[in-house]
């Protein structure tokens, strides 16, 4: 991925208690990350009492501001009862900070649901955006080693003015986290002829391809399943109930996949040698599709900068999403997000503003 200087000082809002693992694998990959980026300052949400202790002693103690928030969302609860009950959790207490200015970016690996219902509310929806998004880095053949993919789960519906604004968003996400000057997009379809796919999926072709030069980017068309890891496209826009399914279907393929070469490795003394002999080639595998690397999906559409961390992440995954949110923060992503949907949400709109996301 594209670096940007660590330099400016940045504060990221970390909800310190959602997630599958706990805080105190959120506090060691909070320690990991800032470790690594001097400049950056974080306010962790939640009890006080738990927050503490992990941070005593800590070289980065002192850019680490506690925010005392009593409850917790867990991953079983309602996005409803969330909306309706939730004000004195950490999740809230994090996008309250974004919300209110006091942060650049908010980081949670707590309820999906629960945190794309709260942003929504305390941020509310960029001008032109109907539908948010959530979009992930998918390891790929590129040049820079992954593609965009969106929505993976923000919502099961996108009609063909919800896939355009994915594709505007998709492309600006690529420029300034990818840093791709002009990303190829492609539509997820069950087959790249013309003919094939439903009837708002030509529609919303027809529609990306038209605003492909007010929106800076190449749209090759319609891609298939086979082309998401692709060096075809730098971009895949679909809708979240099938890019949720790609998304999990193929971490659970990368899980099966080192699972198997794991055991064929031990399953003899001559595979044993030849673990022992192919150490370092597996190690860079292993590290080339470990999901860890690019957690985060962003949250686009909004205004504000969300990302979701994964709920079973450790240490490493947590660092890694305030790692892509700090990014993001610094290249003024979301403004540029904005200038962009404001200016080429639809074909009919007025041409785009001088301002390139």
């Amino acid at each position: 991925m594209t670096g940007l200087s660590q330099d400016r000082s940045i504060t990221l809002s970390v909800d310190a208690m959602g997630g599958d693992q706990g805080p105190a694998v959120v506090a060691a990959g909070v320690t990991k990350f800032l470790s690594s980026d001097p400049a950056a300052q974080v306010l962790l949400h939640g009890q006080r009492e738990i927050l503490e202790p992990l941070f005593k002693g800590s070289d980065v103690a002192s850019r680490v501001e506690i925010v005392h928030a009593t409850d917790v969302v867990a991953m079983t609860d309602k996005p409803s009862n969330v909306m309706r009950s939730g004000k004195a959790t950490s999740m809230w207490s994090s996008v309250e900070a974004l919300r209110d200015r006091r942060a650049s970016v908010c980081v949670s690996c707590g309820n999906t649901g629960a945190l794309m219902a709260i942003s929504m509310i305390r941020l509310r929806k960029a001008e032109g955006v109907n539908r948010p998004a959530i979009a992930c880095l998918w390891p790929s053949r590129n040049p820079q080693g992954f593609n965009v993919m969106l929505d993976v789960g923000a919502d099961i519906r996108a009609d063909q003015d919800d896939l355009l604004a994915y594709a505007m968003m998709g492309a600006s996400y690529a420029r300034n986290g990818l840093g791709l000057t002009r990303p190829r997009i492609g539509l997820l379809n069950v087959g790249t002829e013309e003919h094939k796919g439903r009837a708002e999926l030509k529609v919303a072709s027809d529609m990306i391809a038209s605003a492909a030069d007010k929106g800076d980017f190449e749209y090759v068309g319609f891609v298939e399943g086979g082309d998401i890891p692709s060096a075809r496209v730098d971009v895949i826009v679909t809708d979240g109930f099938t890019g949720n399914v790609a998304l999990k279907t193929g971490e659970g393929t990368a899980t099966l996949i080192s699972g198997l070469l794991r055991e064929a490795f031990l399953s003899s003394v001559a595979s044993k040698v030849a673990a022992l002999l192919t150490r370092g080639a597996m190690a860079r595998l292993k590290t080339r599709i470990d999901p860890r690397q690019v957690n985060g999906g962003v949250f686009l559409g909004l205004n504000g900068l969300v990302v979701k961390s994964h709920g079973s992440a450790d240490a490493t995954g947590v660092s890694a999403a305030l790692s892509l949110a700090a990014r993001l923060a610094r290249s003024d992503f979301s403004e540029r997000l904005a200038h962009r949907i404001a200016g080429v949400s639809a074909p009919h709109q007025d041409a785009p503003k001088e301002i390139k996301a």
